[in-house]
């Protein structure tokens, strides 16, 4: 298995805690930051099922650029054999 060793950048990280501290921050949008949160400095690498929900993002048109920047980030830090 390859070993994907991408983490999150600090400007992803920081827009990630805000996602989720705000109220009116969608779920799709707080499950995004979390697991960017959680690969911020850190090995760990995105599951399948949330690289799934990642790439629906950023092939639909329903969500906003921060949405989708978490999504790219997410997706980046998939495991490279996939």
């Amino acid at each position: 298995m390859a070993k994907n060793t991408k983490e999150t950048s600090p400007n992803i990280a920081s827009l990630a805690s805000e996602k989720l501290r705000d109220p009116s921050a969608s779920q799709i949008q707080k499950s995004l930051a979390a697991s960017a949160l959680a690969q911020s400095n850190t090995s760990k690498q995105t599951g399948a099922a949330m690289e799934t929900k990642a790439s629906n993002v950023l092939h639909s048109d329903k969500y906003s650029q921060e949405t989708k920047e978490l999504a790219a980030s997410v997706l980046s830090q998939s495991n490279k054999s996939r």
